[in-house]
Formats: C-alpha cells, sequence, structure tokens
C-alpha cells in the first residue's frame, strides 16, 4: 500500500478488519468477543478520519470514491454476518440488506465513476444513521453480557437489552427501511441507470 494515499490506506484497512473482526466475535472468549467489538469501532472510524484527511489535505481520488462506500458496506455486511451466526438476525433481511447496500453502492459508485448524477435521498442517509446504531447497540450488550459487572449494574434490566423479540423488531425495522431506501434510489436514479446500461451496452458491442 506504499503508493496509495493515506487515505485509501484506511479504507483498505477497514476491509481487512471486517474479517478479523469476525472470527474474534465468534469467540467463546468474552475477552476476545469485547476485542471484536473494539475491532469493529477502530474500522467504523476508519471512515470518519479518512474522510477528513480527504477533504482537508485534497487526496480525494476516483479510486477512493468507488472503494470508500463499498467498504463501509463491506464492514457493516460481516457484522450482519455476524448477527446471522449467532441468530440475530434472520436468512432472509440478512439477504435482504447485504443485497441492497452492496448493490446499491456499487451502481452508485461506478455512476460516480461515469460522472453520471446520483441522488442521495435523505431516507437513506436516516437508514444508514439507524443501521449504524442498532449494529453498535447490539455489538457492545453482547461483547458485554458475560461479564459480572455487567450484570451487578443493571440488575434484572439485563437481561432485557438483548431480548429476542426487542432485537427482531429492531432487525425487521432496519430491514424494511433498508428495502424502501434501495427501491426509492432506483426510482429516484431510473434516468441514471438507463444512461449507464445504455452506455455499457454501446461498449460492448
Amino acid at each position: 500500500m506504499g503508493n496509495m494515499s493515506l487515505p485509501n490506506q484506511l479504507t483498505v484497512l477497514r476491509i481487512l478488519l471486517s474479517p478479523v473482526f469476525l472470527c474474534l466475535f465468534n469467540s467463546q472468549n468474552k475477552d476476545i468477543r469485547f476485542i471484536s467489538f473494539c475491532v469493529f469501532t477502530i474500522a467504523a472510524l476508519t471512515d470518519w478520519y479518512d474522510g477528513v484527511l480527504a477533504r482537508k489535505y485534497g487526496f480525494e481520488t476516483q479510486w477512493g470514491k468507488f472503494l470508500d462506500p463499498l467498504a463501509d458496506k463491506i464492514l457493516t455486511s460481516f457484522a450482519f454476518i455476524a448477527f446471522l451466526s449467532v441468530g440475530f438476525i434472520e436468512f432472509w433481511m440478512f439477504v435482504v440488506i447485504v443485497t441492497r447496500d452492496i448493490g446499491i453502492t456499487v451502481l452508485r459508485s461506478y455512476a460516480e465513476l461515469k460522472n453520471k448524477p446520483v441522488i442521495t435521498t435523505y431516507s437513506a442517509k436516516v437508514k444508514t444513521f439507524i443501521q449504524m446504531v442498532v449494529i453498535f447497540y447490539v455489538l457492545f450488550f453482547y461483547s458485554i453480557k458475560d461479564y459480572q459487572w455487567f450484570g451487578d449494574i443493571l440488575g434484572s434490566a439485563a437481561d432485557y437489552l438483548l431480548y429476542p423479540v426487542f432485537i427482531k423488531i429492531m432487525m425487521i425495522v432496519v430491514t424494511i427501511l433498508t428495502l424502501y431506501t434501495g427501491i426509492m434510489y432506483l426510482i429516484d436514479n431510473r434516468k441514471t441507470i438507463r444512461d449507464i446500461y445504455a452506455s455499457s451496452s454501446q461498449v460492448s458491442q
């Protein structure tokens, strides 16, 4: 990564940390599970920091514009893989969320590479915020649930923070919001999508 700018290096680091987080998350050791939460947090912070560096020092590149949002979705997808592995999310929800996020991100990044106009709605930003809040909520409490001090501090309330019905409701909300914003994105950007398809067809001929 020597020839890469620092923001792009941080983006690649975020991708590399994603499977590391998952491996640690699936450990039976509570300390290692807590480390997995720390790894995810560090990976998420690189998204904020590489954006700051890119804007402040003019490191923004076409490659970075393509890879950065993709790295974000790879990280969140690994979080949902982790949730799937412990039964926090159903398989159909996982498929909907990951397919929408990765698919729309690739389409959006490709459109920007082609200098095509891309409309990002407010609802999509709300979706991203809610998605991250849910991910951090579940990861944090799952990573500390087996520590004695956690139960001592919260008492019986500790049992309800990861109550299956509560978690399922959150995941349903995230799934519906993710699907809705994906459909709206396709509708709002249908002209750009048609233009990309037309230009791709001409190239292939």
